[in-house]
C-alpha cells in the first residue's frame, strides 16, 4: 500500500511548526480509499515554539482568512500530541507502507525531516520512497476540486490527494514502479 502524507503549518519554512500530520493508505490501482485507513494527529505548537520552530506573521494571517471550523481544527489548543508521540504515532502508521506520495516533497518531507532530526529521531522513509503528486498533476492533469469546503485539513486532503492521484493512474493507464535494492543497483551501473 502506498501513503498520502500531508501537514498544516505554521510557516513555508522547513523548521516551521507543524500543526497537523495527516496520512492515508492506499492502493493507486483501486478505485476507492478505505476511510479508516487513516492517520492524523494534532501537534503541541508550544512544545514546537519552546524548540525555537518558526512561525511566520503571514502565515498565521494567512490562516485568520481561512474558515472557522478549519482555524479552529489547525490551531485550537485541544488534544494536541507531544513531537515525540506524533512523530512514533506517524512511524507506527507508515510500518509495511510503500511509496509515500506528497503535494511537493520540498516542504512535507523536508519539514518533517526537520523536525524529526531536531528531537533525534531517524526519519521513517528512504528518499527514493518519496512521491510527488504535484508533478503526477501537472503531467496528467488535477482532477481534484479545487478549494473545496475541507481545504487544509491535513486528513481530508490526503483522502483527496489519494483519490486524485487513483484517477490519474487509471485514466492514464499507469503501472506504479517500485524502487529495490536490485533495480537502484542497476541504475547506478548506467
Amino acid at each position: 500500500m502506498d501513503i498520502v502524507l500531508d501537514i498544516e503549518t505554521l510557516s513555508t519554512r522547513p523548521d516551521a511548526v507543524v500543526l497537523t500530520i495527516g496520512a492515508v493508505k492506499f492502493d493507486v490501482n483501486a478505485d476507492d480509499i478505505d476511510t479508516n485507513s487513516g492517520f492524523y494527529t494534532r501537534v503541541d505548537v508550544n512544545e514546537q515554539i519552546e524548540m525555537g520552530r518558526h512561525v511566520s506573521d503571514d502565515t498565521v494571517k494567512w490562516w485568520s482568512t481561512q474558515p472557522k471550523d478549519v482555524w479552529d481544527e489547525a490551531l485550537s489548543e485541544d488534544n494536541r500530541d507531544s513531537v515525540k508521540d506524533a512523530l512514533m504515532g506517524l512511524n507506527k502508521f507508515l510500518v509495511c507502507g510503500g511509496n509515500i506520495w506528497v503535494q511537493g516533497p520540498v516542504f512535507d518531507i523536508a519539514t518533517l525531516e526537520n523536525l524529526y532530526r531536531q528531537i533525534n529521531m531517524p526519519p521513517p522513509w528512504h528518499y527514493w520512497n518519496i512521491r510527488d503528486s504535484r508533478t503526477l498533476f501537472g503531467v496528467h492533469g488535477d482532477p481534484r476540486e479545487k478549494n473545496h469546503q475541507h481545504a487544509h485539513n491535513a486528513m481530508i486532503d490526503c483522502y483527496i490527494q489519494g483519490r486524485a492521484i487513483q484517477r490519474v493512474f487509471k485514466d492514464n493507464s499507469i503501472k506504479p514502479f517500485k524502487y529495490n535494492s536490485s533495480n537502484l543497483k542497476y541504475a547506478n551501473n548506467l
